[in-house]
C-alpha cells in the first residue's frame, strides 16, 4: 500500500477553509500556523484512507458509522475547548490560547471505549410529555448541540458546518 500523498497547495486551501469556517462559528484554530498545517495534512490523509476526515490524533476504525464522533470537528471539541481550552488535537484552541495569552495544555481523551459508543442520548424526566407533542420530529447536532425542528436534519449543520449525518433525533 503506498503512503497518501496530500498535495501542499491543497492543504493550504484546506486550512484557509477552516479558518473562516472557525472564524465564522465564533470558533479560533491554533495559532501555530505550520502544527495546524500539519494536523489538516493528517486529516487529509484520513479523508485519503477512509473517506472522511476522521481526528489525525485519535486511531480511526474505517468504519465511517463507528467514527462519526471523531470526524472533524469531533463531538468532543466544545467540551474540550470549555474544558480544557483546545481540542484533543489543539486544532481548534480558546481566544485566550488564540492570542497567545496562554499555551494549550494536554487534553484528556473523551471518546468512550468502542462498547460504550452509540449509546443515544437520555431526555430529562418531566419534559417528554410537552416535547412529544411537537408536529415535527427534533434533529440534534452530535457536535455543537443544534437543535432543529423538521422532517430531516439540515444538509449542513448552520453552527459547526457538520455533515447531515453527524444529527441524531432528538425527539
Amino acid at each position: 500500500m503506498t503512503p497518501a500523498v496530500v498535495d501542499e497547495k491543497e492543504i493550504d486551501r484546506i486550512y484557509l477553509v477552516l479558518k473562516k469556517e472557525a472564524e465564522s462559528g465564533g470558533y479560533f484554530l491554533n495559532p501555530d500556523v505550520e502544527f495546524t498545517k500539519n494536523l489538516v495534512r493528517g486529516l487529509l490523509k484520513n479523508e485519503q484512507r477512509y473517506g472522511y476526515r476522521a481526528c489525525p490524533c485519535r486511531l480511526a476504525s474505517g468504519e465511517k458509522d463507528d467514527d462519526l464522533d471523531i470526524i472533524c470537528p469531533c463531538n468532543y471539541r466544545d467540551p474540550d475547548l470549555n474544558d480544557f481550552g483546545a481540542c484533543y488535537c489543539a486544532l481548534y484552541v480558546s481566544g485566550e490560547i488564540s492570542a497567545g495569552k496562554t499555551t494549550p495544555a494536554p487534553v484528556p481523551e473523551r471518546r468512550p471505549p468502542r462498547t460504550e459508543r452509540g449509546k443515544k442520548h437520555v431526555i430529562p424526566s418531566g419534559t417528554g410529555n410537552a416535547l412529544s407533542s411537537l408536529s415535527l420530529p427534533v434533529w440534534r447536532c452530535t457536535v455543537c448541540g443544534y437543535l432543529c425542528a423538521r422532517e430531516q436534519p439540515p444538509e449542513i449543520c448552520p453552527i459547526c458546518k457538520v455533515r447531515k449525518e453527524r444529527f441524531e433525533r432528538f425527539i
